[in-house]
């Protein structure tokens, strides 16, 4: 083989990368604002979400896209676990459609399909014409280099060293190693099946050769996803080992009927002329038949993956973020990316506000009886929930500062207020523990009648922080009013519960030195009060992430 035809072949191959980046980047800009719409109108019918996955992976050109997005999906709460399932088994097959218009191997016209959508995106101010412009561009340029790819590869059927590397990959072993290892490198299982098809249609590969290299192509592709689940939360580990699943078995099923049925021949004779459709053909039965086998056990699936990487039982009590997945904003797939944003952002200041309630609660249990493991506890989750309000500030920071298209962006700032406000909660509640340890240290107890009002307001102040715990969108509408009906209690409250503090001052019931801790203290409940209220005043003007936190079911 000579320089030359080297240097043809590394051409026409970046020609078909980039033409198939191009038209992929543009199917994403024409089609990827309606990606979450689809999603969001998706049921529990598994059909339904397979075909959604496969619109989807058509629409873009990859399986890898697909796939990052519903890794980012299930990581924010967005989407299910158990419903992931389905979209990723309809994202294998929708990346068949690559393999399908290479088959059809309209070279001649290529140059033509260049031109035009060169000419749409250059001599039109158009968006729209610049996306389909780029779509028929890609295409084309993709089709001149798989065919300037296909001629430089053509001395290598007289090559005996090649040929003899050829053979190799009818050994199942090295075949499916070799498939798997090149998709791997190139993160495309759609650009590596070109490749293969480059291959056969230059006559240097046949079907039984190419198929077993096929098969590992398949499992290869599964490397964009385990790279993007790196950071995230358990469940979205889950959903690559769950792709990952799905390929292995398919591969061991094909690779068992590949030895002990004439499969290659059988594929052979549908299309007898054209090996790039055999190639084509055998990766479509490959994804189309592994989903029809798998549909029925998807949930055994995710009780798989549940085995594979179990629940850790230090998740509790560790510094971690449950949420927030900041490799979103490293990634190349940008759909879906507002509602991953403001969803994670929600779902973890929920996680925050949950941890300052219990501290809340565990602050008044400690008046009750002072525990010193108990007060240890509660300090340990104070430094949670300043790790958590540091990460949703950073997180916050990059993305109103990032160039992606995130809708309702100027929504984002309203979290850095709510997780300021848990903050302060989080603070009161540990203001509220230090005044029971001084008291427990001083060997002093707070009087029966000032226990009863001290139970009042913390009564009071745990229904406002049980009304911001919100299970549905849809409470968020009154939110306001509900929270404001309790937090004005709160305030008449304080003012009857202070006179009667300076009644049993005055009577001495009790002492000045108890009477400042009891006045600071009404003081804490009823600036969680206040804190309650700033929280709901700005969930419910959420109005544009709404639809984000939305949880599909699919």
């Amino acid at each position: 083989m000579e320089l030359t035809n080297i240097f043809s072949m590394l051409g026409g191959l970046a020609l078909f990368l980039y033409g198939m980046t191009m038209m992929s980047n543009s199917l994403e800009l024409a089609a990827g604002n309606k990606m979450e719409a689809i999603l969001e109108k998706l049921t529990s019918n598994r059909f339904l979400g397979v075909g959604v996955g496969a619109l989807i992976t058509a629409l873009m050109q990859s399986s890898s896209a697909t796939t990052v997005m519903t890794v980012g999906f299930v990581n924010s709460g967005l989407m299910k676990l158990e419903n992931a399932v389905w979209i990723i088994m309809g994202a294998n097959i929708g990346t068949t459609i690559t393999g399908q218009l290479i088959a059809i191997n309209i070279t001649a016209l290529a140059p033509i399909m260049a031109f035009i959508g060169v000419a749409l995106i250059v001599f039109f101010k158009s968006k729209k014409l610049d996306a389909f412009g780029g779509i028929i561009a890609g295409l084309g340029i993709l089709f001149m280099g798989m065919e300037i790819m296909s001629q430089a590869m053509v001395p290598l059927r007289t090559m005996p060293e090649f040929v003899n590397l050829i053979t190799k990959f009818e050994n199942p072993f090295i075949g499916i190693l070799v498939g798997a290892l090149f998709t791997a490198i190139i993160q495309s299982s759609s650009a590596s099946v070109g490749i293969l098809q480059a291959l056969a249609m230059s006559k240097v590969i046949t079907l039984p050769s190419a198929i077993f290299v096929l098969f590992g192509q398949n499992i290869g592709t599964c490397i964009t996803a385990l790279l993007a689940s790196i950071g995230t939360g358990r469940n979205a580990k889950r959903t690559t080992i769950i792709h990952l699943s799905f390929n292995i078995i398919g591969t061991i099923v094909f690779v068992l009927i590949s030895l002990l049925t004439p499969f290659a021949s059988f594929m052979q004779w549908m299309s007898p002329d054209n090996v790039a459709a055999q190639i084509a053909n055998v990766h479509t039965v490959f994804n189309v038949v592994t989903t029809l086998l798998l549909l029925p056990f998807g949930h055994q699936l995710v009780k798989l993956s549940y085995i594979i990487l179990p629940e850790s039982s230090d998740d509790e009590d560790s510094m971690t973020l449950k949420y927030l997945d900041f490799h979103i904003f490293t990634n190349d797939y940008h759909i879906g990316t507002a509602a991953i944003v403001n969803t994670q952002l929600f779902n973890e200041t929920q996680n925050m506000l949950t941890v300052a309630t219990e501290n809340v609660r565990r602050s008044f249990d400690l008046m009750i009886d002072f525990d010193e493991k108990r007060y240890s506890r509660l300090m340990k989750h104070e430094d949670y929930i300043n790790y958590l309000n540091k990460k949703i500030i950073e997180y916050t920071t990059i993305a109103i500062s990032n160039e992606f298209p995130i809708d309702g962006s100027q929504n984002i700032g309203l979290f850095l207020k709510i997780v300021a406000d848990i903050e302060r909660i989080g603070d009161h509640a540990i203001n509220i523990a230090q005044r029971a340890k001084l008291l427990n240290e001083d060997k002093k107890q707070f009087s029966p009648q000032a226990m009863k009002e001290i139970s009042i307001m913390s009564t009071l102040t745990n229904n406002i922080l049980d009304e911001l715990k919100i299970l549905s969108y849809d409470e968020l509408k009154d939110i306001v009013d509900k929270v404001d009906i309790i937090e004005d209690s709160i305030d008449k409250t304080t003012q009857e519960l202070t006179v009667n503090q300076l009644k049993r001052l005055k009577e001495k019931v009790c002492t000045a030195e108890n009477s400042v801790i009891f006045t600071k203290m009404l003081t804490d409940f009823e600036r969680i009060g206040d804190h309650g209220l700033n929280i709901a005043k700005n969930f419910s003007k959420l109005e544009g992430t709404v639809t984000a936190m939305k949880m599909i079911e699919v």
